[in-house]
C-alpha cells in the first residue's frame, strides 16, 4: 500500500443482508483503488451499515458512529443501511455524520465519497423507495475470509407484517435473476468457497416479481447445479413457502443443507392474528411434521417475540407450550420493540418491559433445552462437518443441519479450514457441544 492509497473501514450491524452489501461495498471501494482496513486503525473513511430492526439497533447505529468519529476525527463518515434509510434527519443530526445513504443507490456511494473529499459539503441523500425499485445488481465480493458465503438474491419485503419497520427501510419486493446469482457463486467457488447461504430481506418471496415465473426452489437447483458447490444453506424463511413440493425436490439434492430457520413469532393464534402474520399454528406444526418426514435429522431454528401489545400470559404459555412441542434445535427471542410507524406501536396494551425480561429469560431456558436434546438425539451419528477456523488451537466446523463442532486434540495437526471431514459426532453434555469421537 502506497502512503497516498485512501483507506476505507466498515462496520456493519444488523443482518446477514446488511453483511452481504458491506462485502460489496467493500469491493465497490477496492475497485476504486481504495485499501480497506480495520474500523480499529486509522482510516479515511469510514462506512457505518445501520441497523433499525428494532431501538437497540438505533441506539448500537448512533453509539457506533460516535465512538468511530472520537477514533477518527478526521476521516470521511458515511451512515448507510435501514437506520439512515427510515430516519435520515435523526441520522443526519447526529455530530460527526458527513454522509447519509439508505438502503439503495449503494453503487454511487464512492462517488459520493469522492464528491465529498472534493467540496466538504454534509449531503443527505436519503430518498423514498419507489413501488417499481429494480433489484441493485452489485460486485462480486469474493475475497472475504470465511468458509461460508452470504448470496444476497433478493431484496424488499410485501408481508407488512404490523411490527415490522422493514418493509419501509427496504421498499418492495425485487429479485436478482438465476443467471446472475449463478455466476457469483461460480465466483466465489473459484475463490475457495464450498458453502452458500441464500440470504434476503425475505428470501421465501424470491421470483414474485421475475417476469419467469422462477421461485426459490428452481434457484436453489441451478446453483447447485454449479460445479464445486458442495452445500446450499437458506438464511430464514416464512413457513408456508416449505411445500411438500419444495421439499420434495431439496431432497433430491445433494447440495442442500437440512437447516430451516422457520420464523414463527408466537405460539399464539390470537397473536398471530395481530401480528398479520399469515398462517396459524396448525399449518406451522404441520409443516415442522412434513420436513422431518422428509429430513428426519433436520434442525428446526425460530424467531419468537415476547411481550407483543396485548399479549396475555395465557397467550404467553401457549407460545410456550407451541414451542416446546415443535422442539427447535434454537429460538432467537425478542423482546417486543416499538417502530414508529408501525401499526404495532399504536396498539392498546403494550406490555411491561419487567413482563417482556421475565418471559424471554422463560423463553430463552427452553431453547437451552432443546438445544441439548437436539445435540443429544445426534450422539454418535456420521456427518459431514465443514471445517471453518481455528478457536484457542482447536478446529470448529458445522455440520449440514448446523450443528457446531470442535476437533479434538488428536485432530490438529493439519490445516483443515474449508475441508469437509466425516466425523462421528460425541456429544460433551457438561460444555453442550459436539466433538468428534476417536475412531
Amino acid at each position: 500500500m502506497t502512503e497516498q492509497q485512501k483507506r476505507v473501514a466498515f462496520a456493519n450491524l444488523g443482518c446477514k443482508v446488511n453483511d452481504a452489501d458491506t462485502e460489496s461495498l467493500k469491493a465497490c471501494f477496492t475497485g476504486a483503488g481504495y485499501a480497506v482496513v480495520p474500523i480499529s486503525e486509522k482510516t479515511d473513511v469510514a462506512v457505518i451499515n445501520t441497523c433499525t430492526v428494532t431501538h437497540l439497533g438505533d441506539r448500537k447505529s448512533r453509539k457506533l458512529i460516535r465512538q468511530i468519529r472520537r477514533h477518527n476525527p478526521d476521516a470521511v463518515i458515511v451512515a448507510s443501511g435501514c437506520y439512515a434509510q427510515v430516519n435520515p434527519e435523526a441520522v443526519s443530526a447526529i455530530e460527526g455524520v458527513d454522509i447519509v445513504v439508505g438502503t439503495r443507490d449503494k453503487t454511487r456511494l464512492v462517488s459520493r465519497v469522492e464528491a465529498f473529499l472534493d467540496n466538504h459539503l454534509k449531503k443527505n441523500y436519503v430518498t423514498a423507495l419507489p413501488a417499481d425499485l429494480e433489484y441493485e445488481e452489485m460486485p462480486v465480493a469474493a475475497s472475504r475470509s470465511k468458509t461460508r458465503a452470504f448470496v444476497k438474491v433478493q431484496d424488499g419485503c410485501n408481508r407488512f407484517c404490523s411490527y415490522c419497520i422493514v418493509p419501509y427501510a427496504r421498499g418492495r419486493v425485487r429479485s436478482r435473476n438465476i443467471k446472475s446469482v449463478c455466476s457469483e457463486v461460480e465466483k466465489l467457488v473459484e475463490a475457495g468457497f464450498k458453502e452458500f447461504v441464500i440470504t434476503g430481506i425475505h428470501v421465501a418471496s424470491y421470483g414474485l416479481d421475475l417476469p419467469d415465473a422462477s421461485g426459490l426452489i428452481d434457484l436453489i437447483e441451478a446453483v447447485a447445479a454449479v460445479p464445486g458447490v458442495a452445500r446450499i444453506r437458506l438464511s430464514s424463511l416464512e413457513p408456508l413457502s416449505i411445500t411438500e413440493d419444495f421439499l420434495a425436490r431439496a431432497a433430491k439434492l445433494d447440495a442442500f443443507c437440512p437447516h430451516f430457520h422457520l420464523s414463527l413469532q408466537s405460539g399464539s393464534d390470537a397473536v398471530l392474528a395481530r401480528m398479520n402474520r399469515r398462517y396459524t399454528t396448525a399449518q406451522y406444526r404441520k409443516i415442522a411434521q412434513n420436513i422431518r418426514k422428509v429430513f428426519p435429522h433436520a434442525a428446526l431454528t425460530t424467531d419468537i417475540i415476547v411481550g407483543f401489545p396485548g399479549e396475555t400470559d395465557a397467550e404467553f404459555e401457549e407460545s410456550y407450550a407451541f414451542a416446546g412441542e415443535i422442539g427447535f434445535y434454537h429460538i432467537h427471542v425478542f423482546q417486543y420493540s416499538p417502530r414508529a410507524g408501525t401499526p404495532a406501536a399504536g396498539m392498546p396494551d403494550q406490555i411491561d418491559p419487567d413482563v417482556k425480561h421475565a418471559r424471554s429469560q422463560k423463553l430463552m431456558a427452553l431453547s437451552e433445552q432443546m438445544g441439548a436434546a437436539f445435540l443429544s438425539a445426534n450422539d454418535g451419528r456420521e456427518e459431514d462437518v465443514l471445517i471453518e477456523r481455528q478457536k484457542d488451537g482447536l478446529w470448529i466446523g458445522h455440520t449440514a443441519n448446523y450443528i457446531p463442532v470442535i476437533l479434538g486434540p488428536d485432530c490438529q495437526k493439519e490445516d483443515y479450514r474449508g475441508k469437509i471431514l466425516k466425523l462421528v459426532l460425541q456429544y460433551d453434555q457438561a460444555n453442550q457441544l459436539m466433538t468428534n469421537r476417536p475412531r
